[in-house]
């Protein structure tokens, strides 16, 4: 969209609606529905990045309402009494291109607690797209729900909606707890939405290119504290047994290594004991387990003042985001002779893969594996910076993915929320 206010007819209203420019921090704006006679019952109201306003699509049910962050280009929330969403869209960072980043559900207790995940992920996605160079922007949403109970079609028809009034500036994917089904009900109602069915031309389910990510990952881990390549010499343990984690299991118990395990779900862990050279353990025995690597595969937050004595490993390396609930902890790790796999680095391979997508030319397999090998040369790179200026290897790939966008911004002059809150 250009910077001059235009007309446009609004994909969801089917009414012509007038445009302010977007991207622009801190000024309020408001697009106005002109062709009441279409659609006398739906009004829409919206603002930019620190407005304090609400969009509604009363015959939607729709409401949506900014939250000003400093640090974030737009967080916004959506309730619908219809389908009983209640959802947020962070956006973080734009500055290399429009904000890529995969939705979750989770039953948060309170918004409040939805707010501070999806703030912290969508920072993740900024750092972990400008590192690994996809071309693209941070941003992340959540919808508050049970996942055993809430996968309506109702609800996700709404979140498309939602993710539409953004007009491209958030792009999603799946993340914990949504799958290709989910993707297809947001596809309904908009087109920004990737990782959908190769049958349809789109990029599948990015977690086989997370795993694939993690394992290579490793290898630069294992290089550097162990001083070996061979991983099936090492012992591992792995918190979570989703679809990435998973994946990382059946691949270390193929190579021959040990490997110890936990996840919340007992059916799951005891599918997982029937692999060679994989043992099960409850979920407050995997920090203590003796091992090489500490692998967090489920949610953030995991190391923090309590667990971090508790690890007997001389590597953490694992596919969550945001694993260290603050970044004083990535010192605790460090103080402890641990290394440390910053988690948007190691991680990467998901969202490198449906960033192909993406692409003009469209998806293709190969350019995305090769992309993601290159997860270990960005591993190598960070683990190199940490020795040469005594960082933490956290300390040193912020500094890379900061001097990536400081670089973009020196060249297109594209002005962006500087911080990081909730770091």
């Amino acid at each position: 969209m250009s910077g001059a206010h235009g007309k446009k007819i609004d994909p969801i209203l089917g009414v012509e609606t007038l445009l302010a420019p977007v991207g622009i921090p801190n000024v309020a704006a408001t697009w106005v529905a002109l062709s009441q006679e279409t659609q006398p019952d739906q009004t829409l109201s919206w603002m930019l990045p620190g407005a304090n306003s609400e969009y509604e699509i009363r015959g939607a049910n729709l409401k949506i309402r900014q939250i000003p962050v400093d640090g974030y280009e737009t967080v916004v929330v959506a309730e619908d009494s219809a389908s009983q969403l209640h959802a947020l869209i962070a956006i973080h960072d734009t500055t290399l291109g429009p904000a890529l980043g995969g939705l979750r559900m989770w039953d948060y207790s309170s918004e409040e607690e939805a707010l501070t995940d999806v703030l912290r992920l969508a920072r993740g996605m900024t750092y972990k797209s400008a590192c690994a160079n996809t071309g693209l922007g941070g941003g992340k949403a959540v919808i508050i729900g049970d996942r055993e109970t809430d996968l309506t079609e109702e609800r996700f028809r709404a979140m498309g909606r939602f993710i539409e009034t953004l007009e491209g500036r958030y792009i999603t994917a799946e993340d914990v707890g949504i799958g290709i089904r989910e993707l297809e009900w947001l596809r309904e109602e908009t087109s920004y939405v990737t990782g959908l069915s190769r049958s349809s031309g789109s990029s599948g389910n990015p977690s086989p290119f997370t795993a694939r990510g993690v394992i290579r990952g490793l290898f630069a881990c294992a290089e550097e504290r162990f001083g070996t390549s061979h991983l099936d010499r090492l012992r591992y343990s792995v918190q979570g047994l989703g679809q990435v984690g998973g994946d990382v299991v059946r691949c270390l118990s193929m190579l021959g290594a040990t490997v110890t395990v936990a996840d919340i779900n007992d059916e799951r862990c005891e599918e997982y004991a029937a692999l060679p050279g994989v043992e099960v353990v409850p979920q407050d025995e995997i920090y203590s387990v003796d091992c090489d690597v500490f692998m967090p595969c489920a949610l953030g937050g995991v190391l923090n003042d309590d667990t971090i004595p508790l690890l007997k490993a001389q590597v953490v390396a694992g596919c969550a985001n945001n694993q260290l609930l603050r970044s004083e902890h990535a010192d605790a790790l460090y103080s402890r002779g641990i290394l440390y796999a910053p988690d948007f680095i190691i991680n990467a391979g998901g969202i490198i893969n449906v960033s192909v997508e993406v692409r003009e030319q469209g998806y293709n397999e190969r350019t995305a594996v090769r992309k993601i090998e290159n997860i270990y040369d960005g591993l190598r790179e960070v683990f190199e910076t940490s020795r040469r200026e005594n960082l933490t290897p956290a300390e040193a790939a912020d500094r890379v993915a900061e001097f990536r966008l400081e670089q973009a911004r020196n060249r297109n002059g594209h002005h962006v929320a500087d911080g990081a809150p909730n770091s």
